[in-house]
């Protein structure tokens, strides 16, 4: 997941870890890292939390009968490869252009 940015303000809190939790990351991250680690997996957790609430916000915004024309797993590769058709290169990523040269 992607790192975010954040101001240098930073607050100490103080949290109750299980002592086998901790044995296990001492195993794995260095002292010194730890603050870091423990950010990233707040990080990590709060963007899949981020997530799950959007798909309960959104669950039912999708009904089969507002699109009839994508009633089969066919149709729906259809539609997708009809999509991907309308993508185009930027001309210097192009490898065509690139043997013209």
């Amino acid at each position: 997941m992607a790192n975010k940015t954040y101001d240098n303000q930073a607050q100490k809190i103080t949290v109750t870890v299980p002592v086998a939790l901790l044995e296990r990351l001492a195993e794995y991250v260095p002292a010194r890292k730890r603050s870091t680690f423990i950010v990233q997996a707040i990080e990590d957790r709060l963007a899949i939390e981020e997530q799950l609430a959007v798909l309960e916000e959104t669950a039912g915004a999708w009904s089969d009968e507002n699109h009839p024309d994508l009633d089969s797993v066919e149709a729906v590769e259809r539609w997708i490869c009809d999509l991907r058709n309308t993508w185009t290169i930027p001309e210097m990523m192009n490898p065509e252009s690139m043997n013209n040269e």
